[in-house]
């Protein structure tokens, strides 16, 4: 049963992150991409911080005997990397469609291992290197390179998809030695939200009524996406193995992709479709080979 409540945890979390690109694209009517991360960040860290409080007040006692020093750098390592990859994502939105922005976002995880392997000398495996050619023919496939404004938009979100990685990676460590992933996910969420006001301070105008105007959209995305998606996140990730974990959160640009097209009317054309198919193929490849070789 609890098997079946974390794939179900897994699945839920995947259509909240695809879904959640709909609201990043229509929040910005009336507020920049910075005062729209910002706020977002912000209800994302209250919706958080009760469940850390709850859960891991204890731990905390505990856990605050470690090296204050490592914490502190690598919860702003953690911060600043989420900053960079939700500001170029938001921004993107700006000038590319929702499937795009989606698409080339989990271009993140065939990355991971290639940033580990550089500065770390881990292992790689063979099935890195196919699976970011099968990227790379994808996103020469999704993106219309008639339209230099889309092309910008989707090398932003490529360049924020690098972010991401890092963001994964120093997670990792972290989580690996404190178990406080609640704390974390409020101590980085606050980091964006302060981060993202700091330079919306300078570029965009904090306007109280345009803000309330894109209110649905801050809260799907502040507390669905930032805070509930999490917890389901960790839930899924204690019960299920890699593999279908993998298969699940490598949804995230399909169930955007069809958000898009039935509540914005965006439409891809078959090469849009099959640089889809090439991408999602990549990022499977990636994680489920190595995986296959260790079952046997």
């Amino acid at each position: 049963m609890s098997k079946t409540l974390s794939l179900f945890s897994a699945l839920l979390c995947t259509f909240i992150w695809g879904t959640t690109f709909i609201a990043q694209d229509t929040g910005m009517d009336d507020i920049g991409p910075f005062t729209f991360n910002s706020v977002r960040f912000f209800v994302g860290f209250l919706a958080i911080v009760p469940l850390a409080l709850t859960f891991e007040a204890k731990k905390l006692k505990k856990e605050f005997r470690f090296d204050t020093k490592t914490f502190v750098i690598l919860s702003f390592l953690i911060g600043l990397s989420l900053f960079l990859g939700s500001a170029l994502q938001q921004v993107a939105l700006l000038y590319t469609d929702v499937a795009n922005a989606a698409f080339f976002t989990i271009f993140y995880v065939p990355m991971v291992p290639i940033i580990i392997f550089i500065f770390k000398k881990d292992f790689l495996h063979w099935s890195v290197w196919p699976s970011v050619i099968l990227c790379l023919i994808g996103g020469y496939l999704l993106t219309n390179f008639q339209d230099a404004t889309v092309r910008l938009g989707d090398t932003l979100v490529v360049l924020g998809a690098l972010f991401w990685s890092t963001h994964i990676i120093f997670t990792g460590m972290i989580v690996k030695k404190y178990n406080l992933p609640l704390t974390i996910g409020a101590i980085q969420t606050l980091l964006v939200a302060l981060f993202s006001f700091i330079i919306g301070l300078f570029s965009e105008e904090f306007v109280i009524a345009n803000i309330l105007n894109e209110i649905d959209s801050i809260l799907y995305a502040g507390i669905l996406s930032g805070g509930f998606a999490f917890v389901l996140q960790i839930y899924a990730q204690r019960n299920i193995t890699p593999a279908p974990a993998a298969i699940i959160f490598s949804l995230e640009g399909v169930f955007a992709t069809i958000a898009a097209w039935f509540l914005l009317n965006q439409i891809l054309g078959i090469n849009n479709l099959l640089g889809c198919f090439f991408i999602l193929s990549g990022v499977l490849l990636s994680q489920l080979v190595p995986l296959i070789k260790k079952a046997n």
